[in-house]
């Protein structure tokens, strides 16, 4: 009996396929937005661990955010992980968008973190 996979799942493996192929190595920042909340982390596929992550459910964000469901908020956390990442000493990442097209809450997410000052 053949799997049945819905059309998300299917756009979700293209992506990440596509991702690990070009990464060369590198982490991959990963984005999962929910209808409320935006949450990303950068991961090392060889190792199969998290390097650092970000989300607006973090005591220290919802103090200053009105809502993780904001394009606002997504900048915001895009600039927080690139200031971790950074920390951590990590320079270049290669970005996931995770079946998600590229507009609004996950593009914003991308350009603060290309403000904070992570390449990919």
């Amino acid at each position: 009996m053949a799997m049945n996979k819905t059309a998300a799942s299917r756009r979700l493996a293209r992506v990440r396929r596509s991702v690990r192929t070009h990464a060369y190595g590198k982490p991959r920042l990963s984005v999962f937005r929910s209808s409320c909340q935006i949450y990303c982390q950068i991961i090392d596929d060889k190792a199969g661990r998290t390097l650092t992550a970000a989300s607006s459910l973090e005591k220290a964000n919802r103090g200053s955010l009105k809502s993780g469901a904001t394009v606002d908020s997504a900048k915001i956390i895009g600039r927080l992980i690139a200031e971790r990442a950074i920390a951590a000493g990590i320079r270049e990442v290669v970005f996931d968008r995770g079946g998600y097209m590229y507009h609004g809450r996950v593009k914003a997410l991308a350009e603060g973190a290309r403000q904070g000052g992570l390449k990919f």
